[in-house]
């Protein structure tokens, strides 16, 4: 670069010819410089809807290789530590760039899309199990009794007091994100006195658990208590706005990095299913498990832990550059529609599974095919993005190199 510029003659500065044939070299000549995308998170969030696309089927045995069985946290813990991530750098820096009307209106555009994609399950759901059992008979299990024999409550589910299983991550999501503009004002202020506040929120309800929103179909409230987790996911914006402070990264410490692996390990020892994999169980403690509804202390750490070891390393880094990093990446920005197809091909696999039987092929059959089908939407929607952005023009032919 140095080489090349002290080339140029100093002819060139004497006449607007001379500077423009120079500037033109120059910024040829010059690389760009430009921003480059930290994947970890989208592959990291690509990671878990996957293997909540494997938990959510109870016979599939895949789920055994997920982090459920190899820790006390699991993918909804990743979900929403990442969910808090993304909101402070989605809307938390839009504040301040675009304004606060306009930052208002993403989030309503974002929760409305969020109750359609609810919506939309729920109905799933109910016309499925109900042509299924026009058929053959399916437990009751599939979907609460008071839905699935039933629809004159079914108002309930749109205002939110009806939460079925396996369909209770979304409102939670949607909860935490309406109250966003909330937490982003608190943490503007003084970002350890909100996570002060936030941190006294999620002690008292593990103290006293029946503090919680109400559910119909529960008299304990909400699965996820939004209370609780309300602490993750301030954790999470907490998160992002460090990390922006070291390019993406979180300060590396070796201390730390060997005290969350031991942590880890000894989830991992605590956790493990060992008599399904006819091992010998060596618990070192035997504790029970920890509560989700609450997020319960050890589940916390267990998914802090995880989540410091992958954004502090440059081996994680690397990896979300490669193929299969930037395939689950994929996955990772396109959540909700993962999430929402994966929920419903969660639902067949399970009639599947029961009225068929959980043989081998079915297995197989049934993780490739699920597995696939999520990739390819990514894929769609990938596009559909890139053309929005006018990134890809399909219809406009390609120019010659030298034009």
């Amino acid at each position: 670069m140095t080489a090349t510029t002290s080339s140029f003659p100093l002819s060139d500065h004497s006449s607007p010819e001379g500077r423009t044939d120079r500037a033109t070299v120059a910024l040829n000549a010059a690389p760009a410089t430009k921003r480059v995308r930290d994947h970890r998170v989208d592959a990291l969030r690509g990671i878990a809807l996957l293997m909540m696309f494997v938990d959510h089927m109870p016979q599939n045995l895949l789920n055994r290789l997920t982090i459920r069985n190899l820790g006390f946290a699991d993918a909804a813990e990743i979900f929403v530590l990442l969910a808090g991530y993304a909101s402070w750098l989605a809307y938390g820096r839009g504040f301040p760039k675009y304004g606060v009307p306009e930052t208002l209106r993403k989030i309503a555009i974002r929760c409305g899309k969020l109750y359609i994609a609810q919506t939309l399950m729920m109905l799933a759901f109910v016309v499925i199990i109900r042509t299924w059992r026009n058929f053959t008979p399916v437990p009751v299990d599939f979907l609460e009794p008071e839905l699935a024999y039933g629809l004159s409550n079914f108002w309930r589910v749109f205002l939110l007091d009806a939460l079925p299983s396996n369909l209770n991550i979304l409102p939670l999501y949607m909860v935490l994100l309406g109250a966003f503009p909330l937490m982003f004002c608190v943490i503007r202020f003084n970002r350890f006195l909100a996570l002060g506040l936030s941190f006294a929120l999620w002690l008292l309800i593990n103290i006293d658990p029946s503090v919680n929103f109400p559910n119909w179909l529960d008299p304990d409230g909400w699965y996820f208590d939004p209370l609780a987790w309300q602490f993750l996911f301030v954790l999470g914006a907490c998160g992002a706005i460090e990390a922006g402070r070291h390019n993406g990264n979180l300060p590396s410490f070796s201390w730390l990095k060997i005290l969350c692996g031991g942590y880890l390990m000894f989830s991992l020892l605590e956790a493990f299913p060992w008599t399904q994999w006819g091992l010998p169980t060596i618990r070192p403690l035997a504790l029970p498990s920890p509560d989700k509804s609450t997020l319960a202390p050890l589940r916390l750490l267990d998914v802090l832990a995880i989540f410091y070891l992958v954004q502090s390393s440059q081996l994680a880094r690397q990896f979300s550059e490669t193929r299969l990093g930037q395939a689950l990446a994929l996955c990772g920005r396109h959540s909700l529609e993962v999430f929402t197809v994966g929920t419903v091909l969660d639902l067949i696999g399970r009639l599947i599974f029961t009225t068929f039987g959980e043989g081998w092929l079915f297995q197989v059959v049934i993780n490739i095919a699920g597995l696939w089908i999520l990739y390819c939407v990514t894929v769609v929607y990938e596009r559909k993005r890139n053309r929005a952005r006018g990134l890809v023009k399909p219809s406009e032919p390609k120019q010659p190199a030298a034009s």
